[in-house]
């Protein structure tokens, strides 16, 4: 697993690591007993603070989502995997097509993002309305 940061969201480094985590999870692109990248891999990658990947591992351990075996490494301990998984590939490849549509018709990555979280939180609203 790779980490990707992004200095302009906003969100702390260590939440976008746990968010990264939490995503993976759902997906299904990491599993029960899979080890996370050791600290000092993120470390040499991202070039952030080791307590910043820390906190990040300790978040995801107090929430039951990964278990830390000293000297050996963090390794999943939960999944988020919905029971709905099997139509993932499906919906990302639509959802791919949009964007590429998107993207077509000159909407930039930002707007893109902002349009993506305007309408999750319209159906959002409407299923619980």
């Amino acid at each position: 697993m790779e980490f990707h940061l992004d200095q302009r969201s906003g969100l702390p480094m260590y939440l976008q690591i746990v968010q990264q985590v939490k995503e993976a999870l759902r997906l299904g692109l990491l599993d029960v007993g899979d080890q996370l990248p050791t600290v000092r891999e993120v470390v040499g990658v991202l070039a952030i603070n080791p307590n910043t990947v820390a906190k990040a591992y300790r978040e995801l351990e107090r929430e039951g989502l990964v278990d830390a075996k000293p000297g050996r490494g963090t390794f999943v301990a939960g999944t988020l995997i919905a029971s709905s998984i099997e139509h993932h590939e499906e919906l990302r490849r639509a959802l791919l097509g949009w964007v590429v549509e998107a993207e077509r018709a000159g909407i930039d990555e930002e707007s893109i993002r902002a349009l993506v979280s305007s309408t999750l939180r319209e159906a959002l609203d409407r299923r619980v309305a």
